[in-house]
Parts: C-alpha cells; sequence; structure tokens
C-alpha cells in the first residue's frame, strides 16, 4: 500500500501526540484499567494541572475515552487492544534499536534537560 501525503501527515500526528513523556505514563498506568485523575497524578508523580491536560489532550485525540462514575471522571485506553499492540510493538523495537535511541541527539526529550 503506497501511502498517501494525507495518511503520513495523520500518522505523524498520531506519533507526535505519543511522543511526551507524561502522556506515555499515563498511557502506561491505563494499560492496566481505567483511573481517575486522582489515581494518576498518585502513580505518575505529576502534577494534577499536568495530567488533567494530557487527559484532555489524549480524550481529544482519540485515544482515551472517559467514563464519570459519581464525582470522578475514569479514563481508559480507547481502542485497547490496538493501542496495547502499539506499545508493544515499540517495545519489542526497542529490544533492537536502544542503545542507537538512547545515544541519539535529533530526538533529546527537552523537558528532561537542564
Amino acid at each position: 500500500m503506497i501511502a498517501t501525503r494525507e495518511s503520513l501527515r495523520v500518522r505523524a500526528k498520531l506519533f507526535r501526540g505519543l511522543a511526551d513523556l507524561s502522556r506515555m505514563s499515563i498511557l502506561e498506568i491505563l494499560r492496566d484499567g481505567p483511573r481517575n485523575a486522582s489515581e494518576v497524578v498518585a502513580q505518575t508523580g505529576l502534577t494534577q494541572p499536568n495530567v488533567s491536560m494530557h487527559l484532555n489532550c489524549l480524550w481529544c485525540c482519540g485515544l482515551v475515552e472517559r467514563e464519570v462514575r459519581g464525582r470522578f471522571t475514569y479514563y481508559s485506553i480507547k481502542a485497547k487492544r490496538k493501542v496495547t499492540r502499539l506499545l508493544r510493538a515499540a517495545e519489542d523495537l526497542l529490544e533492537d534499536v536502544y542503545d542507537r535511541i538512547v545515544e541519539c541527539s535529533r530526538y533529546e526529550d527537552r523537558s528532561e534537560k537542564p
């Protein structure tokens, strides 16, 4: 299948959305099941506003869904099987390229720089 420019653009946008340490941390936690924002804060150590912003981002992009239960909103991965498969594929790929990715200066995580 030959990808169109538009399909490549949207695919790149998906990966840019995943290319954030906070959002990856949240998705890892949600792999174990639905969580509310307070639970995500407790498990990640991120601030409440930061978690809320990233959960909203993931929801707006369609990667998570939310359900109100009483006073709390619970978030879960939408299309969980596919997202989990994508995260596992990344883990599998890292088995082969981990050292090179760690040393790669082109994709530095700006949030971890002093």
